[in-house]
């Protein structure tokens, strides 16, 4: 991925065909709220959006909850102490 943009392109995160590649190579998940706008600027009817909308309350619960685990996993690497080489 590019580290700069030329003028007119999308960033990252508006464009989901650059998020999919992401989550493929990095394995990094979307925020939420990229997600969403992600959603809102795609054109859909109203089966595939009650659909989506489905899947997407889904994928916020889930991401809340991820978050909680990483929190306090990383609390507990952070009271550690790191190895020296």
């Amino acid at each position: 991925m590019p580290l700069f943009f030329r003028w007119g392109e999308s960033m990252y995160h508006y464009d989901a065909r650059i998020a999919l590649d992401e989550l493929q190579e990095d394995a990094l998940l979307p925020h939420p709220v990229k997600l969403r706008d992600m959603i809102l600027r795609t054109q859909l009817g109203p089966q595939d959006a009650q659909a989506l909308n489905h899947d997407f309350q889904d994928y916020l619960t889930r991401f809340g909850e991820l978050q909680k685990v990483a929190h306090g996993i990383l609390e507990k690497l952070a009271a550690g102490h790191r190895k020296t080489a």
